[in-house]
């Protein structure tokens, strides 16, 4: 039990500093670490899939076309390419689809509906990241690279997974979605919940960019996604039968297990910041 604490704490620390480094310290970085984390996060659904239902995916088409995705929409969202950059990845989508008429495989229609569901489960959220990580900043004319808002919306699920844990643990007695995750509780995500935006208050402090109201509906918004992704996710290892999508991360699981909740987080967040630029 010590053995398996201390290797959860190094490999969150680790975890933990990779990300925030990555991301703060370029648009390069960001754009390297994220791109490798799609490829995996696809190639390990993949795996999933393939073990544990009647289907055969493609891993590496399905992770290139992942990863590739991801720098597509970076290109796209530094102006540095036009749509045509997303062309071939086009041509990796019809290839998942034509290669079954040839492949002869059992159940060709699960494995293209599965292929399909690891883009749009998996690689389109990653890739919408980057609306948040590039924004138009009137002051130089131009797009900038902007890490606080990306860094913010993880540091809010890290916040509301710890204080949902710590609150939950104390006084959680009802349960969330018992059917799907027996152990959260409503008291641990409100309290969870009020992790995210307190620290709101610290973001509109330092980073004006967003007022007050702004970073705390952001909060709100990534706590309530962010923890319906978690249910997604565990209402998809439920039925698969598994307790933790991989073993990359010692103590903690795969790579689904750490960024499931941001996988419905990011798009909720860049709607969110769509319909604040709307009204302003």
């Amino acid at each position: 039990m010590k053995n398996n604490f201390v290797l959860r704490t190094i490999t969150g620390a680790l975890f933990v500093g990779i990300l925030v480094g990555c991301i703060l310290y370029s648009p390069l970085s960001f754009g390297i670490l994220f791109t490798i984390i799609t490829a995996l996060s696809v190639r390990e659904f993949g795996h999933l899939i393939n073990e544990s239902e009647e289907a055969s995916l493609n891993k590496f088409i399905t992770s290139i076309g992942g990863g590739y995705l991801f720098i597509a929409f970076m290109f796209y969202c530094q102006a540095d390419s036009d749509t045509q950059v997303f062309l071939p990845y086009l041509v990796v989508m019809l290839y998942l689809f034509i290669a079954e008429l040839y492949l002869r495989k059992k159940n060709p229609v699960a494995n293209w509906a599965y292929s399909m569901l690891s883009q749009f489960y998996i690689t389109i959220p990653f890739a919408l990241l980057n609306f948040l990580a590039f924004q138009f900043d009137p002051t130089v004319g131009g797009i900038v690279y902007n890490p606080i808002l990306p860094l913010s919306m993880f540091v809010f699920i890290w916040l509301s997974d710890t204080g949902a844990y710590c609150v939950g643990s104390l006084i959680g007695k009802h349960r969330l979605f018992e059917r799907v995750s027996p152990k959260k509780s409503w008291e641990g995500s409100i309290g969870g919940g009020l992790f995210s935006i307190a620290s709101s208050v610290a973001f509109a402090h330092f980073f004006p960019f967003l007022t007050l109201i702004e970073w705390m509906g952001l909060a709100v918004i990534i706590v309530i996604f962010g923890t319906l992704g978690d249910l997604t996710e565990s209402l998809m290892k439920r039925h698969l039968g598994i307790k933790d999508s991989g073993n990359i991360l010692p103590g903690h699981g795969g790579m689904l297990d750490r960024f499931d909740s941001a996988l419905m987080a990011i798009p909720a967040a860049v709607l969110y910041l769509h319909i604040l630029s709307l009204i302003k």
